[in-house]
């Protein structure tokens, strides 16, 4: 399942996530951000468990910002589990 999420309080603007049945992540690509930054998160978290990639990136900051692109991400397949996406 594919799933497109607007980030908010980063400098990406989205991110586009495919998830198999099994709530494992298959790819990720983030739209804006730091460019290869966000190119090794997404290596890295491809093939693991999405509750994995939560657990290890979910309230991440970026500097003083209460947010980061690995927070979002996390953010984000929170509401893939969490709406069947």
């Amino acid at each position: 399942m594919k799933y497109t999420y607007k980030t908010k309080g980063t400098c990406s603007v989205q991110i586009i996530i495919d998830m198999d049945d099994d709530k494992i992540v298959r790819h990720v690509e983030y739209l804006g951000g730091c460019n290869g930054n966000l190119k090794g998160i997404s290596k890295l978290v491809e093939g693991l468990p999405a509750e994995e990639v939560i657990a290890k990136l979910k309230g991440i900051r970026c500097g003083m910002k209460p947010t980061s692109c690995p927070d979002q991400l996390a953010g984000a397949l929170e509401i893939m589990l969490k709406e069947g996406k």
